[in-house]
């Protein structure tokens, strides 16, 4: 049984999550990088990420994720793993209405020109080689995070971070983590009793399968 103290706070979690954003990690090596990446977006409220592994050495049946650097994330946010793209935008046109990528473009946004109060994926590419071509080309736009050092770049989950945070900052003021949530009452519920179960039940989820077939 959960105390008093542990219902409310799955109640107040379940509240502020953040149906309508989303986080796409397309052929990122490092699990530690996407633990982190699990760790930030649970706490600005993201309710599921997608992991997109295309090149040939991470199509994996399943994939591992946990990693220590998720401290526990895993469990509270879902994964979608897929190894093809299509079957993946699919996936993410039924759900959110815009996708836009990191990459260094002429026509690219900055990062604080992007309207993060809309439903929208966020799409980050591979630590070396950035995004694949053909994702690009499923993306409805591109986008920056504006900097002034000597190196322009950040590590994946730092770029993340950022980035979903600016998400954040503007949906704070348009109250979607509190008068003006994502969810209804009775989904809020349903997310509340998905996550008493995993608590209940010590559901840890480590692995994420394949979704492709």
């Amino acid at each position: 049984m959960m105390t008093p103290e542990r219902t409310e706070k799955f109640k107040r979690v379940a509240s502020k999550r953040q149906v309508n954003l989303t986080v796409v990690l397309e052929n990122v090596h490092d699990l530690h990088n996407i633990g982190a990446v699990m760790r930030t977006c649970d706490s600005v409220g993201i309710k599921e990420i997608f992991i997109l592994n295309t090149e040939s050495h991470l199509t994996e049946e399943r994939i591992h994720l946990a990693a220590k650097s998720s401290s526990g994330a895993r469990k509270w946010v879902d994964v979608n793993f897929y190894t093809k793209s299509k079957p993946c935008f699919e996936h993410l046109r039924k759900n959110y209405d815009h996708v836009f990528c990191t990459h260094m473009a002429e026509d690219s946004k900055s990062l604080y020109d992007l309207d993060l109060t809309a439903s929208v994926a966020l799409l980050f590419g591979n630590e070396h080689a950035g995004v694949t071509d053909e994702t690009l080309k499923l993306c409805d736009g591109n986008f920056l995070i504006p900097q002034v050092g000597m190196v322009q770049s950040l590590n994946i989950s730092v770029a993340c971070a950022v980035s979903i945070y600016e998400a954040k900052r503007q949906r704070l003021v348009k109250g979607f983590y509190e008068d003006n949530p994502t969810m209804s009452k009775k989904e809020q519920e349903k997310l509340f009793d998905t996550y008493a179960r995993r608590h209940e039940l010590k559901i840890k989820n480590k692995f994420a399968p394949r979704l492709n077939d």
